[in-house]
C-alpha cells in the first residue's frame, strides 16, 4: 500500500454537512442557540483554564458528560454537521425550554466549522486536553489525506497543547486502528501512554461507540502525552 501520510490534507476534511431535512425546533436551535454559545476566538479565552477540545462531538452525548462532569474545566466543541449540532444542542435545551433565553453551560463554546483554522488561531500551549472520539475513518487509501489523525494536524496539535496535555482518541475502524500508529509512531512531540480495547475510566460512552459494539467491532482507545 502506498505511504498516504505525508499528502497535503484538503482545504475541508468533512463531507456533507446535513442529513435529513432539520424541524422547525431544530432550526431555531441553530438560529437562536447556537449563536449564544458560539466560540468568539483567542481573546474570549483570557483567564480560562483548565481548556479542553472535542474534535467531531457527533451526537453531543461525550462533551454534555465531560462539562456536566467537570464544571471547573471550559470545553470548546467541534462539529460541522447540523443534525450533530442539533442534537447537542436540544441535550442542553430539551423541549420547551426556550431556545433564545433559557440558560445555558458557561463551561461550553462550539466551533461549527472545520476544527484547523480554529486550532490554526488558538494561542501556543493552551490546550490541556483533546478528544478525537470515533473520527470518520475515510477508508479508502485514496482518502487517507482526510483522515483528522494526520502529520500535519499532529505538529498544530504539538503547538497548541501543554506539556503534559493529554490527547485522546477512539475508532472502531480497522484502517483507523492501524492508522493511528503508523502516524503517531512517527510524531516526536507525542507519547504514548497506553492503547486499550476497553473503554478507561473517565472516557463518557457514545452513540457510535455503542453502534459499533453491536455491529461487533471491536474498538481501540488511545492515550498521548505531549512531551
Amino acid at each position: 500500500m502506498p505511504d498516504m501520510t505525508m499528502k497535503s490534507q484538503p482545504d475541508r476534511l468533512y463531507g456533507r454537512q446535513r442529513g435529513h431535512a432539520l424541524r422547525p425546533r431544530q432550526q431555531r436551535l441553530l438560529d437562536l442557540t447556537l449563536p449564544r454559545l458560539r466560540y468568539a476566538g483567542p481573546s474570549s479565552l483570557r483567564g480560562v483554564s483548565p481548556l479542553w477540545l472535542e474534535i467531531g462531538f457527533g451526537g453531543g452525548e461525550h462533551a454534555v458528560a465531560q462539562i456536566e462532569a467537570h464544571p471547573d474545566v471550559t470545553l470548546i466543541a467541534c462539529e460541522v454537521f447540523e443534525n450533530g449540532l442539533c442534537s447537542l444542542l436540544s441535550r442542553l435545551l430539551p423541549e420547551p425550554l426556550d431556545e433564545e433565553t433559557a440558560p445555558l453551560p458557561g463551561n461550553l463554546r462550539v466551533w461549527d466549522d472545520d476544527a484547523r483554522p480554529l486550532l490554526r488561531d488558538l494561542p501556543d500551549q493552551v490546550l490541556d486536553r483533546v478528544f478525537l472520539m470515533f473520527p470518520d475513518p475515510w477508508p479508502k487509501a485514496r482518502h487517507a489525506k482526510r483522515r483528522f489523525v494526520h502529520p500535519e494536524n499532529a505538529a498544530t496539535l504539538a503547538r497548541v497543547m501543554k506539556p503534559g496535555a493529554e490527547w485522546r482518541i477512539a475508532s472502531d475502524d480497522p484502517t483507523y486502528q492501524a492508522w493511528v500508529p503508523e502516524v503517531m509512531e512517527r510524531q516526536t512531540a507525542f507519547e504514548l501512554l497506553g492503547v486499550s480495547n476497553e473503554r478507561p475510566e473517565g472516557w463518557p460512552p457514545t452513540r457510535y461507540e455503542a453502534k459499533a459494539i453491536r455491529a461487533g467491532r471491536q474498538p481501540l482507545y488511545w492515550r498521548y502525552v505531549r512531551r
